[in-house]
């Protein structure tokens, strides 16, 4: 459990991101070139870790069983982000990134953190933390509700595809960020 708890703190720090933009200590750009950064990093310590064989102590505590033959969940973390970030306006893109580090650990630390679809209390949760976000960042309710749908199911399950779990760290930013901009573009505005 204790792993558990270090790993969602962790997911919780790259709510500092996109606080660097909201807080206007950084441009859009800015942010996304760090973001860039930060994932071509993660890139790189996967390379190692994968192939290489650096066997640091930390990703004993930070990775799951299933992750120790694969990409590591902190990669795919970054990954998402970084492609949230460039393919989407901050409008859309701020509230898809802060599902994954506010509402994903929130889920975690509810949830059972295994693999399997989450039970229907947790899911709820997440659902209701994701809408809030979009809402208060200013998004319309049928985009934010939308947002939040599709985040909540991509916390929710998390499927094998040939042996490899389809992580939520990556789904979560990117499947949010669609919905929201579809929902933006092409909804109407509720009040």
């Amino acid at each position: 459990m204790r792993s558990e708890i270090k790993r969602r703190l962790v997911h919780v720090s790259g709510t500092g991101m996109p606080a660097l933009y909201l807080l206007d200590l950084v441009t859009w750009q800015q942010l996304q070139e760090l973001l860039v950064l930060g994932s071509a990093s993660a890139l790189v310590l996967e390379i190692v870790r994968l192939f290489v064989g650096l066997n640091w102590r930390i990703y004993d505590e930070l990775t799951r069983e299933y992750e120790q033959e694969n990409l590591a969940g902190y990669a795919l973390y970054a990954f998402g982000m970084t492609a949230t970030a460039l393919a989407f306006e901050p409008r859309v893109a701020v509230p898809a990134i802060l599902m994954l580090t506010i509402a994903d650990p929130i889920s975690g630390v509810l949830g059972s953190g295994e693999l399997g679809v989450k039970a229907a209390h947790t899911l709820l949760v997440t659902f209701a933390v994701c809408v809030t976000i979009a809402s208060l960042l200013g998004l319309p309710l049928l985009a934010a509700v939308l947002g939040a749908l599709v985040a909540t199911l991509a916390d929710g399950v998390k499927p094998v595809v040939a042996g490899y779990v389809i992580d939520d760290n990556l789904t979560i930013p990117i499947g949010a960020g669609v919905a929201m901009f579809v929902g933006v573009r092409y909804l109407p505005t509720v009040a």
